[in-house]
């Protein structure tokens, strides 16, 4: 098989395609028939970028883990060299660090790859996720996408995030709707005392609810946080 660089246009430098040649149309340098194509990590040398390069939100990969640059600030002292001051956040395991780098000090810049999934169910301590394009299926353990698997419903969208062929996180919209499975009696006309109760959604997830919610109630959740936020419409 050959390899060529993707021309879909999100996927830009990224990817390449692998091309099986018993499947390479003599017309086209496309792959036909079945999905052939497969998207690997562009096996390029890695990006090695320096302190004057920094902006909020960019990766990085450093000796003791992948981070993503929250804050930065450069300063220049009267006395000494310069440096960039930074918050820092593990996109593993989500913990925020304070660093500080030397003026001009090189480091190596993490492209993320992003890969639209559909969550199909969970097998186990694993999650079968598809890809849309491909219709590939990835098996994920659970513990690697932190409290993720709390806001995933079957046959939802979701984007993982992948680097060197890790999956290090998982992209959640702001909010979510779920529905009860568990919860006490709806007390009605308690509108007002802000009083609440536990509520245990389709996931598993359990969320402090207004009293008057009841069983089988669609909800939207706050990803972010946890919270009940309000009901669904419809």
């Amino acid at each position: 098989s050959r390899c060529r660089r993707c021309t879909r246009r999100r996927h830009g430098i990224d990817y390449i395609v692998r091309i099986s040649t018993t499947h390479r149309s003599p017309e086209s340098s496309n792959c036909v028939s079945r999905p052939v194509c497969r998207q690997f990590p562009n096996p390029r040398k890695p990006m090695s970028i320096s302190t004057s390069e920094f902006k909020n939100g960019m990766t990085v990969d450093l000796d003791d883990g992948l981070f993503q640059i929250s804050e930065f600030q450069h300063v220049k002292p009267g006395k000494g060299g310069a440096f960039v001051r930074t918050t820092l956040r593990n996109v593993r395991t989500g913990a925020v660090i304070e660093r500080t780098f030397r003026a001009g000090e090189k480091m190596e810049r993490a492209v993320i790859d992003k890969r639209e999934m559909q969550y199909l169910y969970a097998d186990g301590s694993e999650l079968v996720f598809m890809d849309k394009e491909t219709y590939e299926q990835l098996q994920v353990d659970r513990q690697h996408l932190g409290t993720a698997p709390n806001y995933l419903v079957e046959g939802e969208g979701a984007v993982l995030q992948m680097y060197g062929g890790e999956i290090i996180d998982i992209e959640l919209p702001a909010s979510v709707v779920l529905t009860v499975t568990e919860t006490e009696p709806g007390i009605q006309g308690d509108r007002v005392s802000g009083a609440r109760k536990a509520a245990t959604m389709q996931t598993g997830l359990i969320v402090q609810v207004p009293l008057f919610i009841e069983m089988n109630e669609r909800l939207k959740v706050d990803t972010r946080t946890g919270d009940y936020i309000e009901r669904a419409n419809g």
